[in-house]
């Protein structure tokens, strides 16, 4: 495998394991995030961010010499853009990190480059990518062809078990045109055991959508079914439990909603773009986003018998055993506690974080101790070993079945 100077915009959940990946295979890894903590941190060999093993993967980049954190951009063969791309209000699109990444490289890059957005992206994107480069740098464009090379190569791994699955998992590679599918599809053969399977970047940015809509109309459906059971006094996990044992029917588990920058963001992406069309797709979001207020309701009524209740709420992250609280519905659960009843004492309970700015963050001990009520959000090991015995004098609320 040749080395290549490869520079990587943003050094998040994405980027920094795919950077220290790209950096111990050899090439020389040029980092970018726009926080100058994140890249202190990053260039003293640590990380900002919690994941299985990334600590000692970025320690050993850093220091071989082939991982370097930075706040600007440098010459490089290749580019990743791998920064977010949230919603605005109204669930529309916001690109604005996406187009200053790309104007950020554009002084950077050469003919023959290959510019890659693997940030999880509306349909168009890239194709936008290739178009802003070409007008920002018009030198690289010859009788209306582009002398660099664009293509969009969506991440598609789990929060826990990053590092495996950028290697193992298969890749779509999506080009602007065939000859950029080629020479990316190229690029991530030399590191994924996984197949790299080659289309049109229009393609490759649906494709993903559709990945984690599929999972977010399931999760819907399991969720709407526990507010149903709910309704009814039926246990929830006892039906999906019976349900499941028909050969063909597989429901998911219900949770306090969905979160994390995938399933919480990517449907609003094809909603967007076809908004008449994605009926299923748009109720589903809906569905899982009034499950988080469903719980709230269902902790406020149980709190109204106590005068001056303390609330332990387990777990803050958006899924168990991590510490990313994006669009976390055990967060938006917290806060709309405390906010609407003011006179209880929340206690938040997150394993994988010390402080939290708004909030009172204790040890489970403490917390169980001290509860009336415990509510359980997220699902991390160290809730499941916990003595059930405790729970026999609190009101229990269980949104994720930690307690079965």
């Amino acid at each position: 495998m040749n080395t290549q100077r490869i520079c990587v915009m943003g050094l998040g959940y994405i980027g920094l394991p795919t950077a220290s990946l790209l950096a111990t295979k050899g090439h020389k890894v040029h980092g970018v995030d726009v926080r100058s903590d994140v890249v202190d941190t990053i260039n003293r060999g640590s990380i900002h961010i919690v994941e299985p093993e990334l600590d000692v993967l970025v320690r050993s980049a850093v220091h071989s010499g082939n991982l370097v954190a930075s706040l600007e951009p440098a010459e490089a063969d290749l580019f990743v853009l791998a920064v977010p791309t949230p919603f605005a209000e109204g669930h529309v699109p916001d690109l604005s990190y996406v187009d200053a990444a790309t104007e950020s490289i554009a002084p950077y890059v050469r003919a023959g480059n290959l510019v890659i957005l693997e940030s999880t992206s509306p349909v168009g994107t890239t194709e936008r990518v290739a178009e802003r480069l070409s007008a920002l740098r018009p030198d690289l464009v010859e009788d209306g062809r582009r002398t660099f090379h664009v293509a969009h190569c969506p991440e598609r791994v789990l929060p826990g078990h990053i590092l495996r699955e950028l290697v193992d998992n298969d890749r779509i590679v999506g080009g602007v045109d065939p000859a950029s599918a080629e020479v990316a599809a190229a690029f991530y053969r030399t590191f994924v055991s996984g197949e790299v399977l080659v289309t049109n970047a229009r393609t490759a940015e649906l494709a993903k959508l559709t990945e984690n809509s599929f999972r977010d109309v399931n999760i819907a459906f399991a969720n709407e079914l526990s507010m149903v059971c709910g309704t009814l006094d039926i246990d929830v996990w006892e039906v999906i439990a019976l349900a499941n044992r028909h050969p063909r029917v597989q429901i998911l588990n219900p949770g306090p909603g969905v979160g994390g920058h995938c399933l919480a963001v990517d449907p609003w992406f094809i909603v967007s773009s076809a908004s008449d069309e994605a009926r299923l797709i748009r109720t589903a979001r809906e569905v899982n986003v009034a499950k988080e207020d469903w719980v709230v309701r269902r902790v406020l009524d149980r709190a109204e018998r106590f005068r001056k209740p303390v609330i332990a709420c387990l777990g803050l992250a958006y899924k168990p055993d991590i510490d990313d609280l994006r669009e976390s519905p055990a967060l938006h659960v917290t806060r709309s506690i405390i906010e609407a009843m003011p006179e209880a004492e929340v206690l938040a309970v997150e394993p994988n974080l010390r402080e939290l700015e708004g909030f009172d963050v204790v040890p489970l001990e403490e917390a169980i101790g001290r509860a009336d009520i415990v509510v359980g959000l997220v699902a991390h090991t160290p809730f499941k070993r916990m003595d059930r015995s405790r729970l026999q004098e609190k009101v229990v609320i269980d949104a994720c079945g930690l307690f079965r």
